[in-house]
């Protein structure tokens, strides 16, 4: 049984090439996580679904752009200040870890709604990736690619 979306994402994240591969998705408009729970979902052999990758979007979105865009947004605003005010480093570093809460909270929400969405044995494709990147994977496709072979090289 594969583990549960957040323990997957850490190593998956840890793996040659993701954590880059993720940036430049993101830069391109891309939500990380859902894209991750995407590759999660190919893992667990959930058979691809165009309604159920909406579905992913419809719940991942709003939570990106209420909750940790606006985070992320503060913290890189403040990066170049931070260099040379102590204070502020150390309020960009509790910004980094609600950051990252607030995308453990998503991932922990996109587990939920998958959670029951019958699974099968077959092959790694790379249907939930591309759809879950929507236009970012034509922007950055060799980024896409490094994800779906990570995500292949999982035993």
């Amino acid at each position: 049984m594969l583990a549960d979306l957040w323990s997957f994402t850490l190593d998956f994240y840890a793996r040659p090439g993701v954590e880059q591969a993720c940036l430049s998705l993101q830069a391109d408009g891309a939500n990380v996580c859902a894209l991750l729970c995407g590759v999660w979902m190919d893992r667990r052999g959930v058979l691809f679904d165009p309604q159920r990758a909406q579905q992913i979007g419809q719940l991942a979105d709003p939570w990106h752009e209420q909750v940790v865009g606006p985070i992320r947004d503060v913290r890189t605003r403040w990066k170049e200040a931070a260099t040379a005010d102590e204070e502020l480093t150390a309020l960009r570093d509790r910004l980094k870890t609600l950051e990252l809460d607030a995308e453990r909270e998503l991932l922990v929400r996109l587990q939920r709604l998958t959670r029951d969405w019958p699974e099968r044995e077959a092959p790694p494709s790379s249907e939930w990736l591309e759809a879950l990147a929507g236009a970012a994977a034509k922007a950055s496709p060799d980024a896409l690619q490094v994800l779906l072979r990570a995500g292949t090289e999982i035993a």
